[in-house]
């Protein structure tokens, strides 16, 4: 599924080109990404709103609404999340459209570029006054839209978190690192790719029990996360990550040249160095 940057570059397309921008209509007919609302529910809470902040915490993205009129009491909060393929679309009247989440495979660089492009893939659509519109364009058809998402069990982000804290979390147990890092209550953001990406930065094994690590390696592991994810949003997604590339059968260590190792932890398919990651 999209991690932490595809959801950043997906919350950024959103607070670039979609805010301030009266909501004129609201397709909220697809009844399995918009459950448990009823088709017309989300609708009638955002028509005549506009969309005013684009929040991210982890792989969970939401946006604040205004209030009717001139009122200053804000609306309901709108939370999108991508699913495993969804694509944040967002046109203006004769612009070029901004786009941002998970990465589109293929010759086309933009959802609307497509040919093949069927209007079922737009799930959930908002068409704003100004003729413009922002859809989640979701082939997979897994991403959720809701309002007022309940955020509470996430832990801090990914990206944002600081030293002190990410130590005290990722330490308090004996779980191997990879599952510690994986687990959304303990830190929001790293999905499989960006914990191997960030593991092999570290030079740690993903089956160590992450209580055994020393400060120093905890400390260097911070830094590899940050740089990792900043990396990936930077360049595009996490598929950018150095050692993405080589996490395939016969596929060596681009730092030392070893055959990487493939093994299930925490229930994810993981590649490592076995020289290098201990």
């Amino acid at each position: 599924m999209p991690e932490l940057p595809e959801v950043e570059r997906a919350r950024s397309a959103i607070e670039h080109a979609a805010l301030g921008r009266l909501i004129a209509e609201v397709d909220d007919t697809d009844t399995w990404v918009c459950r448990p609302h009823a088709p017309g529910e989300i609708a009638e809470a955002l028509r005549g709103r506009e969309l005013t902040a684009a929040h991210r915490q982890g792989k969970s993205m939401w946006c604040e609404t205004s209030g009717l009129g001139r009122s200053r009491t804000p609306g309901p909060t709108l939370g999108i999340h991508l699913g495993m393929s969804g694509r944040m679309v967002i046109t203006r009247p004769g612009g070029t459209p901004t786009e941002g989440g998970d990465r589109l495979a293929g010759p086309y660089a933009n959802a609307l570029d497509d040919p093949r492009r069927n209007p079922v893939w737009d799930r959930f659509t908002l068409t704003f006054a100004d003729g413009g519109s922002l859809a989640l364009f979701d082939k997979r058809r897994l991403g959720r839209v809701r309002l007022d998402p309940d955020l509470s069990h996430l832990g801090p982000d990914a990206q944002l978190v600081d030293r002190p804290e990410f130590v005290r979390r990722v330490s308090r147990s004996t779980a191997p690192l990879k599952a510690r890092l994986l687990d959304q209550s303990v830190i929001a953001g790293v999905g499989n790719l960006l914990a191997d990406e960030t593991l092999w930065q570290a030079k740690l094994s993903p089956r160590r029990p992450a209580d055994e690590l020393s400060r120093t390696e905890l400390n260097r592991l911070h830094r590899s996360l940050r740089d990792a994810t900043e990396a990936a949003i930077e360049h595009g997604g996490v598929h950018t990550g150095r050692i993405i590339e080589f996490r395939k059968a016969g596929r060596h260590c681009p730092r030392c040249g070893t055959e990487l190792t493939v093994a299930t932890v925490g229930g994810r398919t993981t590649w490592w160095c076995p020289k290098e990651q201990r």
